[in-house]
């Protein structure tokens, strides 16, 4: 089965709680875990050969001008990862549905859960970086609403604009960083990507590409200075937290350096920026645990503290560290997700985190404190348990680099005081938890949990000690695939064992448990010392920081924009002149070589009259009726131009255009004063006519430049392929709807999404029908002249007949669905200001909004159809068809895409201009109802 499944059985997985819900929490929980489950069978399915070396691919070609194609792989690295999404997922999954309350909105939580889950796994399996980024930013904004579950508290609204903030930033940077290796390589494809490391190191960019990368990274993995964001994140459920901040999202940092370990490091730049963030990565983690009362928050900082010990090995660059990088990252997300699940069901049998309160439980809980015991010992180091191995390869790696030279014993040293304190912590979460007297004034009764609320912590300490008695039979195929994918193909020689003699690395770590448990034995001077630095709310130092960002902004805007369009427009226009001056001045010569083209007197005549009516329209723009019949000129002018020099279509489209745009104006025109002073002082008229003779004799001179030099065009190309790729003789539209079409789908997107916005911003609004002109006079009590509606009634058809044979023939002659949506919307347009809208509305009972989305989803449903035959999206077909009766036609499967078009055009022109000559407050309810 193909790998896309995989992501859109999890996507799927998202509704079904949302319809399951109402069935009961045992059977939503049940469907929401079928989907992930499937999912894990595909993962299992490709697993044999994935371990046998073999890298399953899949790719659909998307976009392939932008380099972006739906594209997957499952590599050993790909595979550990998704095992781990899909696995522990699962377990998640069942753990909160004992977790979460009656009152809790599960389906909510699922749906949020499975949302996560698919930004996981597409990013995992992603083999494309833009694709990959997608993913990225997606679990960004699903965790968002994960941390931000319990919304009524301020913590975890905090928490969640914290998250969102630090790792949407980074990814902001992540993407800077593709763009950059895309084109240098160009080329967005991972497998060019990873064959490629020797031309990226040797870039002149490649320490911008590197630290743009890293950032993205160190943001998500919550890494020095970045490390704050995470603890805070520990105001979601436990679930939440036993998932995205142990096992996957923040790995996915991780993953990333992971993945472009074999383009970007093994260089110096790499050693240095990722080996010294991860080593005070480790130290500030585990340090700032051991201090921390609450349960989580030890685990949060503990979590920082691995993730930085996973960052220093990567960071050393060496095989081996890569590989025990890559066995820390299996052992940390079994006993971490352990130690979050004990300590939620801590929190959900006892009612309280804070461990002054939290004592002697082993009395009330023996086996919840077993599990936990376990896992924390597996988290602390000690033998016979996944941890012992992991610290073990990681201890052996810091003793085998010298990169800083004559100072490089200082790595070891430190690991070492890093993996005692995550010692001391350990031990406290086991002495001062389980043991040291009785519980304080706790809320509820200590007691075991549900059965199956401790069934996945159970399995999971089952893979600790698993793991650490037998690593070569469970993991080590595993293992050794991940390590070859990380590596690029390579996989040196190591052995999992559990005893490797009395060596250098074993002796540190008995140092670092016997050094941990002296830390521990002596907490009290610790507190002691820790007290006697200000204790930082970095919660509150970034609200702060956001809030001063805000104030600044808001003064700038307050200075640089006061709401005046002139003065926007006057902004605009000097920044455009500052820009392009210098450059012009550059310029020897304006005139360039090529001949010109013989001016005639009509065409002397159209340009004067152009002129003339843009200059009369600023002078009497405060008329503003009179103003809206001179601007029409322009327009009209401009369509004429177009068709002079052989631009039938954009003619044809200026001109629909032109009349739409001057119905709209009337239309808005009608509940606006006639008249306006002219309020320009005498030194803004100088100003602004100063900077509009400076604009206009740059950008003439910009086009006297241009067009009287040579320049290659890409006309050739389209001209040659207009017929034989695209189906049609007119080139325009076969761009529109073919070869750019994925540009005109954007566009028609744009257009419903402003149509929508503008519907909304004056569905409210209540204006009362005006009677009077300015002057006093009274409106004549014929609003639909009787002459009009004749007319107007006898053009419908015609103008109807017009805009189909202007479809029809679109792609092969002028036309197309977008000239022909706008002749259509003229037409109707044409009915409502001639009869009212009140008669219309009784005889065409159109839902414009649903116009606007069944336009969108024949687009969009036309584009995805060509994956059918393996094409890009939006790649059309055309052919000839012998139809009975008929004969022989040309059909294109773009005609469908200009179907959507043309109703995308009608629907939004009209859901516009219906609304707008709906708005007085006779007619406004009737609107209301109709929409």
């Amino acid at each position: 089965m193909n790998l896309y499944w995989i992501p859109l059985l999890t996507f799927i997985g998202c509704f079904i709680p949302l319809a399951t819900v109402k069935w009961g929490r045992s059977l939503c929980t049940a469907a929401t875990a079928l989907f992930p489950a499937l999912a894990l069978l595909i993962v299992l399915q490709n697993l044999g050969a994935v371990l046998h070396g073999e890298d399953i691919r899949f790719s659909q070609s998307w976009i392939p001008a932008l380099g972006l194609d739906i594209s997957f792989r499952l590599d050993g690295l790909s595979l550990l990862f998704a095992l781990l999404i899909l696995g522990i997922g699962l377990l998640v999954i069942l753990y909160a549905r004992y977790y979460l309350s009656e009152k809790e909105q599960m389906g909510r939580f699922y749906g949020y859960l499975m949302l996560f889950m698919t930004a996981m796994i597409g990013f995992v399996l992603s083999n494309n970086l833009l694709q990959m980024w997608f993913f990225w930013e997606l679990t960004s904004i699903s965790s968002f609403l994960l941390i931000s579950y319990w919304h009524h508290r301020s913590d975890a609204r905090k928490g969640a604009r914290m998250a969102l903030t630090i790792t949407g930033a980074g990814g902001l940077a992540l993407l800077a960083g593709i763009v950059l290796i895309g084109q240098l390589l160009g080329s967005y494809d991972l497998d060019v990507v990873l064959n490629s490391g020797d031309a990226i190191r040797d870039a002149d960019n490649y320490l911008v590409i590197l630290v743009l990368v890293l950032l993205g990274a160190f943001t998500k993995s919550a890494q020095f200075p970045f490390y704050f964001w995470l603890p805070h994140a520990m105001a979601a459920p436990t679930p939440v937290s036993a998932y995205l901040h142990s096992a996957t999202m923040v790995k996915a940092g991780i993953f990333l350096m992971a993945r472009m370990f074999p383009v970007l490091a093994g260089t110096e730049s790499w050693f240095l920026i990722v080996s010294i963030t991860g080593l005070l990565t480790l130290l500030i983690g585990a340090y700032m645990a051991l201090f921390k009362h609450d349960l989580k928050g030890l685990l949060a900082y503990s979590t920082v503290s691995h993730l930085g010990l996973i960052t220093l090995l990567l960071g050393i660059g060496t095989d081996l560290a890569a590989v025990a990088a890559v066995f820390h990252i299996i052992n940390h997300a079994t006993f971490k997700a352990s130690l979050f699940m004990a300590a939620g069901i801590i929190d959900h049998e006892t009612g309280s985190r804070d461990m002054r309160q939290l004592n002697g439980l082993w009395k009330y809980m023996p086996q919840t404190a077993t599990l936990a015991m376990v896992a924390a010992a597996a988290m602390a180091g000690v033998p016979l348990l996944n941890g012992f191995l992991s610290k073990e390869m990681f201890f052996a790696e810091t003793l085998d680099q010298s990169t800083l030279g004559s100072i490089s014993w200082m790595i070891p040293v430190f690991a070492t005081i890093g993996a005692a304190f995550s010692v001391a912590y350990s031990l406290r979460f086991i002495h001062d938890v389980f043991f040291n007297g009785e519980p304080v004034d706790l809320p509820k009764t200590p007691h075991e949990p549900p059965r199956y609320m401790r069934v996945p912590v159970e399995i999971l300490v089952g893979l600790c000690l698993v793991v650490g008695i037998f690593p070569e039979q469970t993991v080590g195929h595993l293992l050794a695939a991940a390590s070859t994918s990380v590596l690029g193909g390579y996989l040196p020689e190591y052995h999992l064992y559990i005893w490797h003699g009395l060596n250098l690395p074993f002796i540190m770590s008995i140092i670092a448990m016997a050094g941990g448990a002296v830390l521990y034995l002596n907490r009290q001077r610790l507190f002691r010392f820790q007290a006697h630095f200000p204790e930082r709310n970095e919660s509150q130092l970034f609200d702060t920081s956001v809030k001063k960002l805000r104030d600044f902004i808001r003064v700038f805007l307050a200075w640089f924009d006061n709401g005046s369009t002139q003065r926007s427009v006057f902004w605009l226009l000097f920044l455009a002149l500052a820009f392009t001056l210098f450059p012009l001045m550059q310029l020897n010569t304006t005139a360039g070589h090529r001949p010109q083209i013989p001016v005639d007197t009509v065409m002397l005549a159209g340009a004067t009259l152009l002129c003339v009516a843009s200059i009369a329209t600023v002078i009497w723009h405060h008329l503003r009726l009179l103003a809206l019949l001179l601007l029409s000129v322009v327009g009209m002018i401009v369509s004429i131009a177009f068709a002079l020099f052989s631009a039938p279509d954009l003619a044809l489209t200026q001109l629909s255009v032109e009349v739409v745009t001057i119905v709209l104006l009337l239309l808005a025109l009608y509940f606006l004063p006639q008249r306006i002073r002219n309020y320009s002082s005498p030194s803004r008229i100088v100003r602004d006519l100063s900077l509009s003779v400076l604009i206009g004799g740059v950008v003439g001179t910009i086009t006297y430049a241009l067009m009287t030099r040579p320049f290659d065009t890409i006309s050739g190309f389209f001209t040659e392929n207009a017929k034989t790729l695209g189906g049609g003789t007119n080139i325009v539209n076969v761009i529109l709807v073919d070869f750019r079409g994925f540009d005109t789908f954007g566009e028609i997107t744009v257009l419903g999404i402003a149509a929508l916005g503008i519907y909304k911003l004056i569905a409210r609004m209540r204006l009362f029908q005006l009677h009077a002109d300015t002057n006093g006079l009274p409106w004549t009590e014929d609003k639909h002249p009787i002459m009009f509606q004749i007319i107007s009634q006898a053009l419908l058809p015609l103008a109807l007949m017009v805009s189909v044979y202007i479809f029809l023939r679109g792609h092969n002659l002028p036309g197309g669905g977008f000239i022909a949506g706008l002749i259509t919307s003229v037409a109707i347009i044409q009915q409502y200001i001639a009869r009212g809208y009140v008669w219309l509305q009784d005889r065409i009972r159109i839902n414009y909004l649903t116009l606007i989305g069944t336009g969108l989803s024949i687009a969009f449903l036309t584009g995805v159809g060509s994956f059918i035959w393996q094409q890009p999206f939006l790649k059309s077909w055309h052919d000839y068809v012998h139809i009975p009766l008929i004969g022989e036609i040309e059909l294109a499967s773009a005609m469908a895409f200009d179907l959507g078009v043309y109703l995308t055009v009608v629907g939004a022109s009209m859901l516009i201009l219906a609304n707008l000559g709906g708005l007085t407050s006779s007619e406004r309810l009737r609107v209301e109802d109709d929409q």
